[in-house]
């Protein structure tokens, strides 16, 4: 199936993925390469926006990581805490990584570990400290700005159908 490449709108020439699957047809034309439009411009996205949501997460003292947690117990409500097991469940990260990641935070004074209350004791919970909540909560308002200044560069019509295919989409992994 032979494919129109895709231009740059500002120069008129063939973008990156265009070029690499003008070179596969030539290569090997008995092969669709059409998904590579799709794949390889979404990873190629994915690796540029990846980099602009680092730049906000390191203006705050935070990798990807500790953003994740901190997110992830402020998400909770107050008293801002959860258990390791649950941090790990919602970060999709091993215990072993939750590990890790919540003792950089302990050190920097942006979590605590403490005991539940109730129970036998035993139970323990990772819970944000007021450096913690102020430092989420700055971050946060960072990130959702530097997020609507990225999809701003779509139309919002464009941003809207691009969320509902990307939605179904991933509907079929996470199912």
């Amino acid at each position: 199936m032979a494919v129109t490449p895709t231009t740059d709108s500002t120069s008129g020439t063939p973008d990156r993925v265009a070029r690499i699957q003008a070179e596969w047809r030539r290569e090997r034309p008995e092969l669709d390469v059409s998904p590579q439009g799709v794949v390889g411009r979404l990873h190629r996205l994915a690796g540029y926006l990846t980099d602009e949501l680092h730049t906000v997460y390191a203006r705050h003292g935070l990798g990807e990581g500790e953003f994740d947690v901190l997110a992830t117990l402020r998400r909770a409500g107050a008293p801002y805490e959860r258990a390791p097991g649950e941090l790990a469940e919602h970060t999709m990260v091993t215990t072993g990584a939750m590990t890790k990641r919540i003792d950089r935070l302990v050190a920097a004074g942006l979590v605590e570990r403490r005991a539940a209350t109730g129970g036998d004791g035993r139970r323990r919970l990772v819970a944000l400290t007021p450096a913690g909540v102020e430092r989420i909560d700055a971050a946060f308002t960072d990130h959702m700005a530097n997020e609507r200044r990225l999809v701003d560069q779509l139309s919002a019509e464009d941003q809207r159908a691009l969320e509902g295919v990307l939605t179904r989409w991933l509907r079929a992994y996470e199912t």
